[in-house]
C-alpha cells in the first residue's frame, strides 16, 4: 500500500515545489501522476530500473547533478539542503528511496531539465507524454492515464 494521493500532494510534492520556487498546479499534477505510474504512490520503492517514488535511475541522478545542478550552484545548494547530512555522502542514490522531498526535487528537476512546456493540470494525455519522455521512454501515454485512474482518481472522487 502506498501513500494517499492527497497526502503525497499536500505534504511532499507541494511543499517541495514551493521550496524550489517552482510550484504550479500542472507541476504538482505531473509529479503525482509520475509517482502513481512509477511506484503506485510508493507501494514499491526500489526496482532494478530505479529508486524511490519516481524510480529515478542512478544514471539519471548523476547526469542531473553533473549537467544541470553543477551549472546552478544556488539551486544545487537548495536541493542538497533537502538531503540527509551524512547519508547523502555515503549513499547519494539511497536518498531517492528514503527521502521523499529530495526525490521529489530531483524528479521535478529532471522534468525541468528537458525544457518542456507543461500542459494544463487536467490534460492527462499531455502529462502522459511528458512522463514518457522524462521517466519512462518505453511507456505509453495511456499507462499514465491508467495509473491516474487507479491511484489518484478514486481519492479525488471521494473528497
Amino acid at each position: 500500500m502506498g501513500i494517499a494521493a492527497c497526502d503525497l500532494s499536500q505534504h511532499v510534492i507541494r511543499p517541495t515545489l514551493l521550496y524550489l520556487d517552482r510550484h504550479s498546479a500542472p507541476a504538482e499534477a505531473l509529479l503525482l501522476g509520475a509517482a502513481a505510474c512509477q511506484s503506485a504512490l510508493g507501494s514499491a520503492l526500489d526496482a532494478a530500473t530505479g529508486h524511490g517514488l519516481y524510480r529515478i535511475s542512478q544514471q539519471q541522478h548523476l547526469t542531473l547533478w553533473d549537467q544541470h545542478l553543477a551549472r546552478d550552484p544556488e539551486l544545487a545548494s537548495r536541493v542538497r539542503g533537502l538531503a540527509s547530512q551524512h547519508a547523502f555522502l555515503d549513499a547519494p542514490h539511497l536518498e531517492l528511496t528514503v527521502n521523499l522531498r529530495y526525490a521529489t526535487a530531483i524528479a521535478w528537476l529532471l522534468v525541468e531539465s528537458e525544457e518542456l512546456e507543461l500542459p494544463a493540470a487536467d490534460d492527462l494525455l499531455a502529462m502522459g507524454r511528458i512522463w514518457c519522455k522524462v521517466f519512462q521512454p518505453q511507456g505509453r501515454q495511456h499507462d499514465f492515464l491508467d495509473a491516474w485512474q487507479r491511484c489518484i482518481a478514486p481519492a479525488s472522487q471521494a473528497a
